[in-house]
């Protein structure tokens, strides 16, 4: 069963941190220009999701079977 879990978390993990860069990833069109408020919610909401993806990485340990 944790095996399981520890998959289903490593799935999530993955897909969070993909989100995470492709969110980074937007702020790049928007630098120099007057959209600054913009540029700050980016960056925020990726810091999210990198609070999100250590969170994931806790997660995957503790429910990896113990060996």
């Amino acid at each position: 069963m944790s095996a399981t879990t520890a998959a289903e978390l490593g799935a999530a993990l993955e897909a969070v941190g993909s989100y995470r860069q492709r969110v980074g990833e937007l702020v790049v069109a928007h630098l120099g220009t007057e959209r600054e408020d913009l540029i700050a919610v980016i960056y925020e909401a990726e810091r999210a999701l990198r609070t999100a993806e250590r969170v994931l990485q806790r997660a995957v340990k503790v429910a990896e079977p113990a060996t």
